[in-house]
């Protein structure tokens, strides 16, 4: 087990997704498939070192793909730019496993070297978006997104920092 650097922890998510490995892994490496979950819009350049950039209700999430094995393992840098959240642009780090569960895929997600005060926020954020992939990767539609509105951002936080 990796060892985080001192002040910083780590956020875990676990979802089953009805879609197999190859349809959720590109979710996360598609442009506009990423949209329909995550965000309004995104560059994305799947490739160690590439750019991963998407906008979240105004909220500009940069970093870097540093891990590409599809269908099963993605890793990228993850920020804020300008800095936000206690995550300066690519300051954090996000590892996805795609692991084959029958006719489906589980998802496990870590989210590494957040500063204490950020771990509520992508806690919720996590939760809240992987709930809406579970919904689109099988083809279905996860409707308008929820957290375009602050004040259930700011509720979803405060719930998820009483699940620790």
């Amino acid at each position: 087990m990796a060892v985080e650097p001192a002040g910083t922890e780590v956020v875990r998510h676990e979802v089953r997704v009805d879609a197999a490995p190859e349809v959720v892994f590109e979710y996360f490496t598609d442009p506009a498939r990423l949209a329909r979950w995550m965000g309004s819009e995104a560059t994305l350049d799947p490739r160690p070192g590439g750019v991963c950039r998407f906008d979240i209700h105004g909220s500009l999430m940069v970093g870097r793909f540093e891990e590409v094995d599809f269908p099963s393992r993605l890793s990228f840098t993850w920020g804020w730019e300008p800095a936000q959240f206690q995550v300066p642009a690519e300051a954090s780090a996000v590892e996805v496993l795609f692991t084959p569960d029958g006719d489906g895929t589980l998802v496990r997600l870590s989210h590494r070297r957040l500063p204490h005060e950020a771990v509520a926020f992508h806690g919720a954020g996590w939760r809240h978006y992987l709930k809406r992939l579970s919904a689109v990767a099988p083809g279905g539609d996860a409707g308008p997104d929820a957290w375009a509105d602050r004040a259930t951002v700011a509720r979803d936080i405060r719930n998820e920092g009483g699940r620790g």
